[in-house]
């Protein structure tokens, strides 16, 4: 199946995730029943050319070149997720297989948003958006009010669709390319919104960033589970973040293509060794998975690697 007929084809869409769900029984998929065109539905909410292929994922084409161009922020509103882009067709398509989840038992319980700096980015040139932050802040904090009232705006609009969802899911691996103090004025304020808009709701962030800057921040948003990237050892993370919220990590991902099953599953095991090390021999607070996504090509073989690690482990 190409890329457009995956986006395209409902129903082959769904039935590919029906495969995936057979095929691997024990994993938990995060956030599950992922209704998503790359990173192209949240800005071309904001007019962002789209561009789509067979063979890869969509590409976003910004519309801010540089800072010389930071006037376009002014004239750009937050979009309306029922309304712009193609946000309101990913929301007709959650109702159209609302039924067919409901027959076979499933629910959507995870909604997610592109976090409000990946978002800038998109809209901007990412190089260009991080000189703004330095030569322009306040036109970059003008904009990061708008992304972020689409983040939060796009997962309540979401919710309201599903009825089933309990949980939400950022995704900002921008957030990691700050130091400490750009981090502190850029992301942290706007995250932090963003999260505190849905008290009721499981908190989960994606960062894979290799950067930690962010790590100690974490729970101060209020994340419940976080993943991080791979670079980072499991067991000096969990001391960074605390023990009030679930790391969700981090077996390199590419290993997934790029090794074999026997080197994986060690990869996995030496994951869940370290964690425990560092967690008093315990494993709460763990869900073993990978440090960033799972990346095109992955082999059956290498994923059910870490499903061997993770059942002998118990």
């Amino acid at each position: 199946m190409d890329f457009i007929d995956f986006y395209a084809r409902p129903d082959e869409w769904f039935n590919a995730y029906l495969k995936i769900k057979s095929d691997f029984p024990d994993i938990l998929f995060l956030p599950d029943w992922w209704l998503e065109y790359g990173m192209s539905a949240e800005p071309s909410g904001f007019g962002c050319r789209i561009s789509f292929y067979g063979d890869n994922l969509p590409v976003v084409h910004h519309i801010i070149n540089s800072t010389d161009d930071i006037d376009i922020i002014d004239t750009l509103t937050a979009p309306d997720p029922r309304k712009d882009g193609l946000m309101p067709i990913l929301l007709n398509l959650q109702r159209y297989i609302k039924p067919r989840l409901e027959q076979i038992g499933e629910e959507i319980n995870i909604v997610s948003a592109r976090g409000p700096l990946t978002i800038a980015s998109h809209l901007f040139a990412l190089t260009e958006m991080l000189l703004c932050a330095k030569l322009e802040p306040e036109a970059l904090h003008r904009l990061l009010k708008k992304t972020t009232r689409l983040c939060i705006d796009w997962l309540t609009a979401q919710l309201d669709n599903v009825r089933t969802a309990s949980g939400i899911l950022v995704l900002d691996d921008v957030t990691g390319f700050f130091g400490k103090d750009d981090y502190e004025e850029f992301a942290h304020p706007y995250l932090k919104e963003i999260f505190s808009a849905f008290p009721d709701c499981v908190h989960m962030l994606h960062n894979d960033a290799d950067n930690d800057v962010c790590f100690p921040y974490v729970a101060d948003l209020g994340v419940d589970v976080f993943n991080f990237t791979h670079g980072r050892n499991i067991g000096a993370v969990r001391k960074m973040v605390g023990d009030k919220l679930t790391l969700l990590g981090n077996v390199p991902p590419m290993a997934l293509c790029d090794q074999n099953p026997n080197e994986v599953f060690n990869l996995a095991a030496d994951v869940i060794a370290t964690y425990k090390k560092a967690n008093n021999d315990s494993l709460a607070g763990l869900i073993l998975s990978l440090g960033g996504g799972a990346p095109m090509g992955a082999t059956k073989e290498n994923i059910e690697a870490i499903v061997r690690a993770a059942k002998e482990a118990q």
